[in-house]
C-alpha cells in the first residue's frame, strides 16, 4: 500500500455479525439477517464498533460479531493490524 510520508496507511476493517447456529461453530443461522456494522479505517475504530455491537446483544449467547482485516485481503503483504 502506498501512502505519503505524513499520512497513516489506510487499514480497512469490516465489522459484522449475526446469530450462530450453535456456540461451538461459526455457521450463521440466517445469512440474510447478518448485520454489517461498518467499515473502519483502522483497527482501533473497528474494535470500538465491535465492542459496542457485542454489548448490545449480550443477552443472546448465539450472537457474535467479528472484525475482518480487509486490508490483509486487499494486500496480503500487509502485516500490521
Amino acid at each position: 500500500m502506498t501512502h505519503s510520508p505524513n499520512q497513516q496507511p489506510q487499514l480497512l476493517h469490516l465489522v459484522f455479525g449475526g446469530e450462530l447456529e450453535s456456540l461451538d461453530g461459526i455457521t450463521f443461522r440466517d445469512l440474510h439477517a447478518l448485520e454489517v456494522v461498518g467499515i473502519y479505517p483502522n483497527y482501533a475504530e473497528a474494535h470500538a464498533a465491535w465492542k459496542s455491537a457485542a454489548q448490545k446483544s449480550v443477552d443472546n449467547a448465539l450472537m457474535r460479531y467479528f472484525v475482518v482485516h480487509l486490508h490483509r485481503l486487499l494486500d496480503p503483504a500487509t502485516s500490521v493490524n
